[in-house]
Order: C-alpha cells, then sequence, then structure tokens
C-alpha cells in the first residue's frame, strides 16, 4: 500500500503594496517640496511685515524697535518658517524620529582646520574692504566709529549665527544643496540653488530690508551675487567635510559685515554700490575656485553618498 504525500507549494513571499500617500510623494520629490515649502512658508510669513510700515505702508503696523525690531520680528519669523522648517518638515515624514536625529546631528559638524575659521574671519571682511575699495569707496579715517566697529563686530556675529545662519543654512546647505549635488553635479547645483535662493529673498525688496532706496536693477545684482557667492559656499561646504557650522559662518560673516561694519568704514558708499563690491569680491572667488578645482568645487561622491 502506498501513500501519497501532499504536494506542498514553495513559499513565496507577500507582495509589498507600493507606498502611497503624501510620504511617498515627498520621499519621490524632497527637493521640490522643499524648495516650493520653503518659499510658500516664508512668503506668507512675511506677508505682515512686507505690508506693515516697514514695507508697502498698506498695513498701519509699526514694529517696536525700528528697522532692526521689523527685521527681528517682521522677518526672522518667516526666515526660521521656510529653510530650516521646511528641511525639518520634509526630513521628519521621508525619515521620521530617526531622520530628523541624524538630520540635527549632523549640524554639528564643527571639526575643521582652524585655518577655514580664520580665513573666513579674516578674508571675508578683507575681500570686501578691497572690492568697496576697487569700485570707488573711499574708507573713513580712523575715528570713534572703527571703535564701534571693533566691539560690536563678534556680538553681531553670534547675533548672525543664531539668526540668519540657523534659519537659512540647515535647509539650503544641509539639506538641499547634498541632494542637488547627486543630480547635478556640484557646479550644476550652485546654478540651481542660488537663483532659488535669491528669488526666497525677493519679496524682502518691498521693504526697509533692502534699504531705504532700491534701484531696479538691485534684485538682478543681488541674484548674480547668491549664484556666485553659491559657488564659493559649495566649495567650502564640500572642502570642510560638509561642515554646516562653517557653511553658516561664511554666510553670516557677510551679512555681519553689512549690518556693523559697512556704513562706519565707508559711510559714502550707498546700497547699490555696497552691492555691487559684493558681487565683485564673490565673483573673484567663484572664477579662482572654479579654476582651482577645474568645476569640482571640492566634491567627493563617495562621501556625498553617506550625507
Amino acid at each position: 500500500m502506498t501513500t501519497t504525500q501532499p504536494v506542498t507549494q514553495p513559499l513565496t513571499p507577500p507582495l509589498m503594496e507600493p507606498e502611497q500617500g503624501i510620504r511617498a510623494f515627498v520621499r519621490g520629490h524632497q527637493l521640490s517640496t522643499f524648495f516650493v515649502l520653503a518659499l510658500a512658508a516664508s512668503w506668507l510669513a512675511w506677508t505682515p511685515y512686507i505690508l506693515s510700515n516697514s514695507g508697502l505702508g498698506v498695513w498701519d503696523l509699526t514694529f517696536p524697535g525700528g528697522m532692526i525690531g521689523g527685521q527681528l520680528l517682521g522677518m526672522l519669523p518667516g526666515a526660521y518658517l521656510g529653510p530650516i522648517g521646511s528641511a525639518a518638515l520634509v526630513t521628519g515624514i521621508v525619515g521620521g524620529r530617526a531622520g530628523l536625529r541624524a538630520w540635527v546631528a549632523g549640524m554639528w559638524r564643527w571639526r575643521a582646520s582652524w585655518r577655514w575659521y580664520a580665513g573666513i574671519l579674516i578674508g571675508v571682511p578683507a575681500a570686501i574692504i578691497v572690492a568697496t575699495q576697487v569700485t570707488g569707496g573711499q574708507m573713513a579715517a580712523p575715528s570713534q566709529a572703527w571703535l564701534f566697529v571693533l566691539v560690536a563686530y563678534v556680538p553681531g556675529l553670534l547675533l548672525q549665527m543664531i539668526t540668519t545662519g540657523l534659519a537659512e543654512e540647515p535647509g539650503w546647505r544641509d539639506f538641499a544643496l547634498p541632494r542637488l549635488q547627486r543630480k547635478v553635479g556640484p557646479l550644476g547645483s550652485a546654478f540651481v540653488l542660488g537663483p532659488i535662493w535669491a528669488l526666497w529673498h525677493m519679496p524682502l525688496f518691498l521693504t526697509d530690508w533692502a534699504g531705504p532706496e532700491v534701484s531696479w536693477y538691485a534684485p538682478f545684482v543681488f541674484t548674480a551675487f547668491c549664484v556666485t557667492f553659491g559657488i564659493v559656499m559649495t566649495w567650502v561646504f564640500n572642502r570642510t567635510g560638509a561642515s554646516l557650522p562653517l557653511a553658516m559662518l561664511l554666510h553670516t560673516s557677510v551679512n555681519n559685515y553689512a549690518s556693523v561694519a559697512s556704513t562706519e568704514l565707508f559711510p559714502g558708499v550707498d546700497a547699490d554700490e555696497f552691492q555691487l563690491a559684493l558681487l565683485l569680491a564673490a565673483g573673484i572667488g567663484a572664477v579662482v575656485v572654479i579654476l582651482a578645482t577645474r568645476g569640482r568645487l571640492g566634491y567627493v561622491k563617495e562621501r556625498a553618498r553617506s550625507v
């Protein structure tokens, strides 16, 4: 008598259903989602500032503290909601808590040669001063204004690091730049990110952020500066092992010089002339690093995959 063994079918793993919904969309469009959210969140939050007496004067709203108060209370909240807020949201949707922890941990890459810190702290103001003189600016004679600059420069830089630097660079450089470089390379990423970075600032040209009188061509000069300066920032970011603090320091060194030292050292230079000097300094720096690195801007693909 023979017995028949039951025929067993080979076990097949269950088919994984494709990820759907908002998370799937954001995962597949991280950069575009980030850019749209960064611009929309900041522009929406800036609406009261733009319409207030610090801007178009449509609303009878005056921020306390004058121009500085207007920027801190009217502009800064929108800056935080935009780049850093959008980067945190996209990172959280895609990577969850673990992704957010890794992103925040990556913000603390302070370790780099002291030469980078010295080069930025000394090189940025030196380059702007030379460029301002080349474009025709006359430096003021040593006076109490110079003493004010020396006393206020470091505190102003620290304030800029926790305001402008922290609000913008975790989004632009730490989130967007590595992803862009994997897609279009280092030089291509600068030409993509630079105009978007400039576009994000455009509504602020309707406020006293841009100065008392803004020429029609100021936004175009500013856009060119964002592209050329972005090339230098990309090179610094890559060469320092994706150090966000150094990228913040480079960015805020320009802002701090503009806020603390520019009008004191060069009282005869207006906003348009100063912006042209910034463009000259950034343009020369961009040409030098492009030629020196043959367009690679210090980018290393193997390291970039782990960012």
